[in-house]
């Protein structure tokens, strides 16, 4: 199983403002398979995402040893950046880190 991206179904929208697309652009940028995990835009929709991360904003990370790591996008980032999340490798724990306007 690969690292799956759970992020919005705005898939289109391509900015670095936008929280979902900024973890992606990294996973992309590092070289990192991953497999896309579509939600709901609507946050009160995402049943299954809340079920498996215990809240709503998205984005997350879940490694391939069924780990997620639910951290502000920017965080996310830095830590693809520097290593500390690639394929094959638990390095994360589920968190619910400072909330941001996300998707």
């Amino acid at each position: 199983m690969a690292v799956k991206l759970h992020r919005c179904s705005v898939m289109w929208l391509k900015i670095s403002a936008h929280p979902c697309w900024k973890v992606q652009k990294a996973l992309d940028d590092a070289g990192i398979d991953y497999e896309v995990v579509e939600h709901p835009g609507s946050r009160s929709k995402r049943t299954e995402y809340i079920e498996l991360t215990g809240q709503k904003l998205l984005p997350a990370i879940q490694l391939e040893d069924g780990t997620v790591i639910r951290r502000q996008s920017k965080e996310l980032a830095e830590m693809i950046r520097s290593g500390q999340i690639k394929s094959g490798a638990s390095s994360g724990s589920a968190s619910a880190g400072p909330s941001e306007t996300s998707s």
